[in-house]
């Protein structure tokens, strides 16, 4: 148990350790660089090296958003089979439908308890 807790805060650290450098050293907005990230996993997942990571990592490797990004490739594969090229549009969004709905929610949730404050 406890390889498995190093091995996921070593990969997650590492996906997180880039992403502050793209942060630092970078103009990248920080919308260009998570909408990066969750590119990064499609095509990680499309040729066959994210799955491996996954395997490795377990959590380390699916919390961070290239780990979205590897769960709406994982969608979009599995609905093509079923579906054929329907599946494109449909698997990705069906696979991430949970995560997605309760980021909302909980994002609503949070909206209705704290009150906004304008920035000084």
């Amino acid at each position: 148990m406890i390889a498995a807790l190093l091995k996921a805060f070593v990969v997650g650290g590492a996906i997180c350790a880039v992403g502050q450098v793209l942060i630092d050293k970078t103009k990248l907005t920080p919308a260009r660089i998570l909408t990066g990230f969750v590119v990064t996993g499609v095509l990680l997942s499309a040729i066959g090296i994210y799955e491996p990571l996954v395997e490795f990592a377990g959590a380390g490797a699916t919390v961070p958003l290239t780990g979205f990004g590897h769960l709406l490739a994982q969608g979009a594969k599995k609905a093509v089979m079923e579906d054929g090229l329907l599946g494109i549009l449909s698997g990705g969004m069906t696979a991430a439908s949970a995560g997605i709905t309760a980021a909302l929610a909980f994002g609503l949730g949070a909206s209705l308890v704290f009150r906004h404050r304008a920035k000084a």
